[in-house]
């Protein structure tokens, strides 16, 4: 398990790489096909701002050549903000004095119908993390009841046993997202002071039992803005890696959550420019030349316009961030603040503005 792999990185010596990248190491980055963590972190590095026309160009390449000019659209649906974790810059974190929700299966089969008729058939269902809630059971059943009206169910909720991802795929449930928030185990424990993802290890192996109980895709991220982000985004390209080598049945997806400001006052420890989130981006489609690359909501319009057509393959879009957010509960409390608020089909004409196809559908698990 990564938990094993992870402490043998000397992250002392993975901070000098970092530092040490310089303009010749960028032009050697970018004359290879496969490259290494060095050259990862020379595309991320103030060395590569000169060359970012060229790195962009040549990951818009490489996406075009490996994916199409296709973006995959999905949609999140918020089924409960209970949480027994205190995370410090999140607007769920428990200590937050605000009215919290759980759907029932028909609620939230009435913000999925919503969902279904603006186009969507990639479904990713989002909870709080509290079991007394939002449990094996409660995700299964209503994994079961939505399976006719989506090709893909995935989940972005609390980390379970490889027995409950094998029970979730059962019902219907294809996908996991998890991120790890950030690789530096010291921030880990102070931004999480309370609840059971202060376990760095039981998160960090998440993906894995996600793998070997049946998830066909994993997806990863880091908290952009949280730690050192050039740091963390080594380490994430480095976990990204390991699964996709020894995985490979799994596919595997990375995600760019800019951290914004949250319930309860979080303000960012270190702000993402656009132009490094444009580095990350490009770099990851370099580094993991087949990871699904996941742009959300978190982004204005202009950004997402500008940026997609160099690595992002999967998007969001009409996103609500509160349970019962598409039908019903407007004013409940959001994880966070969606900035591109245009509709649906607003995003997908912007995309066919720019030669790219909007794509509903491209899984079925009766083709399997």
């Amino acid at each position: 398990m990564y938990s094993e792999v992870f402490p043998s990185i000397d992250q002392n010596e993975l901070m000098s790489v970092i530092e040490e990248v310089g303009s010749r190491d960028v032009q050697v980055a970018l004359q290879k096909d496969q490259l290494d963590i060095k050259d990862f972190a020379a595309l991320i590095s103030p060395a590569a701002d000169p060359y970012i026309e060229e790195i962009a160009n040549k990951a818009h390449q490489l996406t075009v050549q490996r994916f199409g000019r296709t973006i995959l659209m999905y949609a999140p649906l918020y089924v409960s903000n209970y949480c027994t974790n205190g995370c410090r810059y999140c607007g769920f974190n428990h200590q937050n004095l605000m009215e919290r929700h759980l759907l029932s299966h028909g609620q939230a089969l009435d913000d999925a119908a919503v969902i279904a008729s603006e186009g969507f058939r990639h479904l990713l269902l989002v909870s709080g993390e509290d079991p007394r809630y939002v449990d094996e059971q409660y995700l299964g059943e209503l994994a079961v009841k939505l399976k006719g009206r989506f090709s893909s169910i995935g989940v972005e909720v609390q980390p379970l046993e490889e027995s409950g991802y094998r029970h979730l795929s059962e019902c219907g449930v294809d996908s996991l997202t998890i991120y790890q928030e950030t690789y530096n185990t010291e921030l880990y424990s102070e931004v999480h002071p309370s609840g059971k993802k202060r376990d760095f290890n039981y998160r960090l192996d998440t993906p894995e039992r996600g793998a070997l109980g049946g998830m066909r895709k994993v997806g990863l991220g880091v908290l952009l803005g949280l730690g050192n982000v050039s740091l963390d985004a080594c380490n994430l390209a480095l976990h990204a890696r390991y699964i996709m080598q020894n995985y490979w049945r799994t596919q595997v997806s990375v995600s760019f959550p800019r951290l914004r400001a949250a319930e309860g006052g979080f303000q960012p420890y270190d702000p993402v420019s656009d132009r490094t989130l444009l580095k990350l981006i490009c770099a990851f489609r370099l580094y993991t030349v087949d990871a699904v690359l996941v742009l959300s909501t978190r982004e204005s319009a202009q950004f997402r316009d500008a940026v997609f057509p160099c690595g992002i393959t999967q998007m969001s879009a009409g996103s609500k961030t509160n349970p019962g957010g598409y039908s019903s509960q407007d004013d409940t409390l959001e994880q966070f603040h969606v900035e591109d608020s245009r509709s649906v089909a607003h995003v997908a004409a912007a995309i066919r503005e720019q030669g790219y196809e909007a794509v509903w559908k491209d899984w079925d698990p009766l083709l399997v």
